[in-house]
């Protein structure tokens, strides 16, 4: 497999690259994917079976169960990243392992009906607090010390929409891959 190949499965939706102008318009759109995607996680994994919860979506990477358990380990910590920022001036974030986490035993559980419906509630909370946010709350930040920078809070949602399309694409391809990536 070419490393172009490798770059494809690792990130099928591309990398995050933040737009030099963020407007409303675009903070809406990034936050209703953010919303959509407990929904679109859902319907992709809710009739798969324990085989299929077991496939890679790349060589080396993540199987399909560890991908999910992994977005409610993620979006947990931001919603916590958001509120700390909104509450806060600037706080510094506690970055977590989450290679380290993936090998959890929670993480390896076949069983992925708690994280999702985890991400269902999570997602809802997360939303309504994204929704309320004003023009100066989009622009407060927190630090990121594994990054040395500040994010800003809306630069953040556009990183965390990212997020939920980069790993939507990692369980289809895992699911379309029918264990390709497993030896």
């Amino acid at each position: 497999m070419t490393d172009q190949e490798l770059y494809a499965l690792k990130f099928p939706v591309g990398e995050f690259v933040k737009p030099a102008v963020l407007d409303a318009g675009l903070i809406k759109s990034w936050i209703a994917d953010i919303r959509s995607f407990p929904v679109e996680l859902s319907k992709l994994t809710k009739d798969l079976d324990q085989q299929t919860l077991n496939f890679r979506y790349r060589p080396r990477g993540w199987m399909l169960k560890q991908v999910v358990h992994h977005c409610a380990d993620s979006h947990m910590n931001a919603l916590i990243r958001f509120k700390l920022s909104l509450t806060e001036v600037n706080p510094t974030i506690l970055p977590y392992n989450e290679g380290a986490f993936a090998e959890l035993i929670d993480s390896h559980s076949d069983d992925i009906l708690a994280s999702v419906k985890l991400l269902d509630g999570l997602h809802e909370k997360w939303v309504s607090l994204l929704r309320s946010m004003s023009e100066s709350d989009l622009k407060k930040t927190y630090t990121h010390p594994e990054h040395g920078r500040q994010f800003v809070l809306d630069e953040a949602i556009g990183v965390y929409s990212w997020h939920c399309r980069h790993h939507l694409s990692h369980i289809k391809g895992a699911i379309a891959s029918k264990g390709t990536y497993n030896s």
